[in-house]
């Protein structure tokens, strides 16, 4: 059993599991691992663990990350195996990644990838292994599937899991395989619930995870937000939709802070169980952790006429996976 650490009475946590007897309690702000994995080396690995710890302490008890974030899963477990009662660990796998050798979204590619990330994690076992944004064509042969099927029972995982986005996501849903779903969602990136989707794996007794719930800060920098980073690259067209959204003129209450409008709008859906930011910033890991328990949730007639401005302009946005 995972420990809950201590926090703030005001900090939502959520039941991730919401059928059967698999209700697990989880923080609703998850950190996500990836940008660490990335952007670190082990010689960061002070800082690494710096992000985990100042998240745990402040009760943060989700862990996202996979096989193919580079050193994520080794800066995890060099970092915070000690402490591995304390946290929910999500990984995924799929990917070729390393020195691996082999093709992609195999039943040996999975099985070792699993393997190897126990050894990195330092752990017998994970709670979660998400199949990483693979296509219909590959679930529907069903060979991963079974190797993820036969880890769980093998207890390398408690539960499993699917990450990615557009039909897959449905399909994933529909299947009633899964026992969570890891999708894209936020404001400029309505397409999981103008499609249905989180709304349909909440019925299915299915735990929701959000990637990129803040849209790499576009909507910040849609206000010319100097203070905030630029954009990456990937976040581009991010910003594009952030810009044409704020062209329909202002939003009555919407909050200063455009990070604080981005989260409060993703975790102000009743479908959405836990949205995970990245940082490698214990000092942002922070600020992420108060605007939570301080300045949430924000006005519902913001998230309206969010979801209004979206809808009225979303023709041709591609979904971004």
């Amino acid at each position: 059993m995972i420990r809950r650490p201590p926090r703030s009475t005001l900090f939502p946590y959520t039941t991730l599991f919401r059928s059967g007897n698999t209700g697990f309690e989880t923080s609703r702000l998850g950190i996500g691992l990836a940008e660490v994995g990335y952007e670190l080396s082990l010689k960061d690995q002070k800082q690494a663990s710096a992000v985990i710890h100042s998240a745990l302490d402040q009760g943060i008890n989700f862990l996202d990350t996979a096989a193919c974030y580079d050193l994520s899963e080794e800066l995890i477990g060099n970092g915070v195996a000690d402490r591995r009662d304390e946290f929910f660990l999500a990984t995924k796998a799929g990917h070729i990644t390393g020195e691996s050798k082999g093709d992609e979204w195999t039943y040996d590619t999975v099985i070792e990838s699993i393997d190897r990330s126990l050894i990195r994690l330092k752990t017998d076992h994970v709670d979660l292994v998400q199949l990483h944004s693979c296509e219909i064509d590959i679930l529907e042969q069903g060979e991963v599937i079974k190797a993820l099927e036969e880890a769980r029972d093998a207890g390398k995982t408690r539960f499993i899991g699917y990450s990615g986005d557009n039909e897959a996501a449905h399909w994933a849903v529909e299947s009633g395989i899964f026992a969570t779903l890891q999708t894209s969602y936020n404001l400029v990136e309505q397409r999981a619930r103008t499609s249905g989707l989180l709304e349909k794996a909440t019925a299915a007794g299915m735990g929701t995870i959000i990637k990129r719930p803040i849209a790499g800060g576009s909507w910040a920098k849609s206000r010319n937000d100097q203070s905030k980073p630029s954009v990456r690259g990937y976040d581009e067209p991010y910003l594009e939709r952030a810009n044409a959204m704020r062209s329909l003129g202002n939003i009555q209450n919407e909050p200063e802070d455009g990070i604080l409008t981005s989260l409060g709008y993703t975790l102000a859906d009743p479908n959405v169980n836990v949205a995970i930011v990245g940082t490698k910033s214990p000092s942002h890991m922070e600020t992420n952790i108060k605007q939570v328990e301080n300045d949430l949730p924000i006005s519902s007639d913001v998230v309206n006429e969010l979801n209004r401005r979206f809808e009225k302009l979303d023709t041709d946005w591609e979904q971004r996976t």
